[in-house]
Formats: structure tokens, sequence, C-alpha cells
């Protein structure tokens, strides 16, 4: 039986070849919005894969699996696809068209297709060629240098900014923007370049703007919102914990001076040339009590003081919990869908979708008999 779709974007159908990164978290968001995403995993599965078990960006999903690589196998994406409203892929430039499964393909089947393409440099330029991952896309579009401490090299954000941040949040709304283009009277398919680097630097726009205007220096640690403000940042607790400090307003700025007890001593915020002083202090005061103790100082103020807490540790903090920020299913905790919906709310439906399991239920559902595996029940192939 076919999951009952719920959220915004139930009705829309999207095949998802399979891949790391950005493309696989994209077409989740997808599916936790609603949609009907089926993966086209490959045999023996990506090079960097986890178990499927636990791989969280293919829940609410469904897998089928097809060899492209094998005759026929091309055919049997495009019969998904005259199906689909997006596809979505992430190979390098050309190696979709070499496997036959190409935009000037599949719009030939579907003129109306979304066709979204996510890489780390683009369809075109001089780099597009190359291999390359998040760190390298980030560094490049200048992003990587504003994270960090002043003489330390640039901070690695895991790959949230580049691959997910960068990369599948804006193929999510490239895709849905096309979407919405062809649905429109006289609208057609289209494709979608989304590559990180775009992204990446897109997301820059108010630091460029700043620039510009003089408000920002091009060194990392030493603007506002890069660590070199000694009121926006993080402080080590007497226990090895933190606590994240970020009164950037005078009025919160006053309440954290007040309970952090330096209001007395503190240099003026303004003046530039004591911020190491004003630094110093802080960090100094942090270090006299436990985060936890800091955490009941600063409960229930607008001083814009919060404890830093652990993967493990945020699903049990008090307004997650009540806000059901992460939820359990199948026994693993995760991060809930957002954002949410009033009139079309999503959940999480089903767990990772294990390659191929859904094969015989989307054949059926959307009408592909060339996905069709199993025996019939008369016994014949």
């Amino acid at each position: 039986m076919a999951t009952t779709r719920q959220g915004p974007l139930a009705g829309v159908r999207v095949v998802e070849l399979a891949g790391i990164g950005p493309g696989p978290f994209a077409a989740m968001l997808l599916a936790d919005l609603g949609a009907d995403v089926v993966r086209v995993d490959r045999p023996g599965g990506a090079a960097l894969g986890i178990d499927p078990a636990y791989d969280l960006t293919n829940r609410n999903k469904r897998s089928v699996l097809v060899d492209l690589k094998a005759e026929g196998g091309a055919g049997q994406v495009l019969d998904l696809v005259e199906r689909a409203d997006i596809l979505i892929e992430g190979y390098r430039p050309g190696v979709a068209e070499r496997l036959g499964v190409g935009p000037a393909a599949c719009l030939d089947r579907n003129p109306q297709l979304v066709y979204g393409r996510m890489t780390g440099w683009g369809q075109d330029g001089p780099l597009a060629e190359r291999a390359g991952h998040d760190i390298a896309y980030i560094a490049l579009s200048g992003t990587l240098s504003m994270i960090g401490r002043p003489g330390e090299p640039p901070t690695v954000p895991a790959n949230l900014v580049g691959d997910y941040a960068g990369g599948s949040l804006y193929l999510v709304v490239g895709v849905l923007a096309a979407l919405q283009h062809a649905r429109t009277p006289g609208g057609t398919g289209q494709v979608v370049d989304a590559a990180i680097v775009d992204g990446a630097a897109h997301l820059a726009t108010m630091i460029h703007g700043m620039l510009a205007a003089g408000s920002w220096q091009d060194r990392r640690g030493s603007n506002l919102l890069d660590g070199g403000c000694p009121f926006y940042g993080c402080y080590e607790t007497s226990d090895g914990e933190y606590m994240a400090v970020g009164p950037l307003e005078p009025q919160f700025y006053a309440q954290f001076g007040k309970l952090l007890g330096i209001a007395d001593e503190a240099p003026d915020r303004n003046d530039f040339s004591r911020w190491a002083d004003l630094r110093t202090l802080v960090a100094d005061r942090f270090r006299t009590r436990t985060r936890a103790e800091w955490t009941e100082v600063f409960e229930g103020t607008d001083a814009c003081v919060a404890p830093v807490l652990s993967l493990r540790e945020a699903p049990h903090h008090p307004h997650l919990a009540a806000r059901s920020t992460y939820v359990e299913h199948g026994g693993i905790t995760q991060p809930a869908p957002a954002p949410r919906f009033s009139a079309t709310p999503s959940h999480v439906r089903s767990g990772p979708a294990r390659p191929g399991a859904d094969t015989e239920d989307v054949a059926r559902d959307w009408d592909v008999p060339s996905m069709r595996t199993l025996p019939k029940k008369d016994g014949t192939d």
C-alpha cells in the first residue's frame, strides 16, 4: 500500500537519482513536505553511503533499484520521468546525458518536468568538470574565510554551509519556483542549475553590502558577527562547557552585564580599542561557574545567552521538547520536518528507504509496468 501523503506538496511526484550529500537532503526536504519521492538507487549503493537503516536523508521516500548502465535502465527511469513533476540529480556535468537521462531526453518525454541539477561547481565554468566537496566550494566562494578565530585556520562548519545551505536549500527553492512556472498557463518545464559555489556566495550577500559600506573587515574574527565582537561569541565555563553570548542591542546588553556581574567594571562596549579587555573580563567571569549554573542565571531573561548543547543534549531542552523540534521514529531521534504549516502539516511518515524495497509499490502507484520485478501470481514473469 502506498503511504498516505500529507503536507503542502502532497500530490507532487519527484524522481531522485541516487547520490550523496546535498541531492539526497534536498529530496528529503521535498519528501518531508509531502512529495512522493522515488529514489532511484544503483546496485551496490553509493561510495560514501552509510548503513541505509540510519540514512535519515532517505526518510519519507521510496526506493527502486535501476542499473542505468544496463540495457533498459535509462528507459525505466524515463518511464518514471513521464509521470513525475521534478527530477533531481547530482552527477558531474555530462554524466546524466551519457547515461541517457539528461535534460534533453527527460524533457522530450515530459515537457513539463522540472529538472534539478545539483553540483558543487555548476554546469559550466573552468572547474565544472573537477571533483570537489563542501570545504572547497565554501573556500572558493569566500564564505569559509569568515569562519574562525583570527590567527587560526578557518573553522570547518561540518557540511552545513556548503552542501546543505548553499546547495540543498537553493535547489529546493529553485525546483519549487520552476514547478510554479511549469504549472502556470503556458508554462513549461526547465533545467535548474544549482551550484554550491553560487549558493554559498549568495548566502553572504548582506556581508558583501557591509564590506562595501566599510562596516565589515575582510579578515576573520574582526567583526560584529564573526566572533570578533566580545559580546557575540562563545565562552568556556568552569566545567569545560560553553555558553553562547549575543546581546547585540543595548537594552539586551544591559541585562547581560548586570546578570554576568560586570556592569560596574566593564569598559564601554562601543570602544573598539577596549574590546580585548572586555573579552578578557567576560571570559574570566564565565569561568567562575558551570554551564548549568550560568544557564540558571540567564534563564527567562532577554540577555540573549544560551548554553551550547551537544547533538544528544539538544532534543531534551525544554523549549525544543515542547515544540517537538525532535521526534523519534523507528527508534531514531531526529529533527522533525521544518518549517511548519497550519493547514497542511507534515511529519515523519516512514524511516529511511531501503534500496529497491519499494519497486513493486512504485510500479503500481505510478503505473510504470517496466519497473515490475516480481513474478505475477500465475507464476509467469
